[in-house]
């Protein structure tokens, strides 16, 4: 029998659940599927805003909008179109009743747990399709869903190793390294985006001169071939700092201690092409982003809370 089994608001920044319904299932089958309703909680920040995950006999759709996230469980032959007409409905109507302005400053597990009402009501209302009155809508999401159909979530994008096995999990042995790749960071401050921009213009400069030494060596000038090294190195270390500003990756500090290393030693072979001035700008803009890229670190864990 085709049927939603139950539902669940979530924050997308830290995976709070804000929401859900009282599930009366108590099935193996569906005990498997809240451990990865847990798992795709803590990774919703990192997917597409409609997904599915299919689980053996279970399907997990959910939807994500304004920082919060629409999530439902129902048997693997319930339509699609129905599944995300519910969700749909589910949206609406928490958007309606709650300020967005507390659901993201709620700090308590299920503090809109009286949403549970509507979905209950809601999910009765879709278990049985008969009694819907909304076939003009049900052809909009049809539609919808036909020019954007729902990304397909894998089991090895999810994580499924790391204590969560089944008949049907995948063994991937990269998943670690999938999941530290999309690892993502602690939110920009204004004095990172300043650092950004500085390193930027510190490229930029040396690019410039680099290419003013390349006309100079052409020229017969008697310019020194390494100090165009010396110029262009420092063009890469800042822009390399700039993507660590930006981007996680591993060994993150140490890489950013070098980078700022190789900027020192640039900076020391153009002694004398720069006067005292340019030489403290170019190496204290180099310190100021290693600051930054230190400060803004990878985000927590998302707490293992009982969704």
């Amino acid at each position: 029998m085709s049927m939603i089994l139950s539902a669940s608001v979530i924050r997308v920044r830290d995976g709070l659940p804000l929401s859900a319904s009282t599930d009366n299932e108590q099935g193996t089958g569906v005990q498997e599927c809240r451990k990865y309703f847990k798992m795709l909680s803590r990774k919703l920040a990192q997917l597409p805003d409609r997904s599915t995950l299919k689980t053996g006999h279970y399907n997990i759709n959910f939807i994500s909008s304004l920082g919060v996230s629409y999530m439902m469980l129902c048997t693997e032959n319930y339509p699609n179109v129905l599944a995300f007409s519910f969700l749909d409905e589910l949206q609406k109507e928490f958007i309606t009743t709650y300020n967005m302005s507390k659901t993201n400053t709620a700090v308590r597990p299920y503090c809109f747990i009286e949403f549970d009402n509507f979905i209950q009501r809601t999910k009765q209302r879709y278990n049985n399709p008969r009694s819907l009155s909304t076939k003009i809508n049900l052809s909009d999401m049809q539609t919808e869903i036909k020019l954007r159909p729902p990304y397909q979530i894998s089991m090895c994008e999810l994580g499924a190793a790391n204590g969560v096995t089944s008949a049907f999990s995948i063994d991937y042995k990269g998943a670690g390294n999938i999941s530290s790749a999309h690892q993502r960071l602690e939110p920009a401050t204004l004095s990172g985006i300043v650092a950004f921009i500085l390193s930027l213009l510190c490229g930029a400069l040396n690019l410039i001169r680099g290419f003013h030494a390349i006309e100079s060596l052409l020229q017969s000038d008697g310019e020194d071939f390494n100090y165009i090294i010396a110029f262009f190195l420092g063009t890469a270390a800042c822009l390399y700092q700039c993507y660590l500003l930006v981007y996680y990756t591993g060994w993150r500090n140490v890489k950013s201690f070098l980078t700022f290393g190789l900027i020192c030693l640039c900076n020391m072979y153009l002694y004398e092409l720069r006067n005292l001035w340019q030489l403290f700008f170019h190496v204290t803009v180099g310190a100021f982003v290693t600051l930054q890229i230190w400060l803004r670190q990878a985000q927590g864990k998302a707490p293992d809370y009982d969704v």
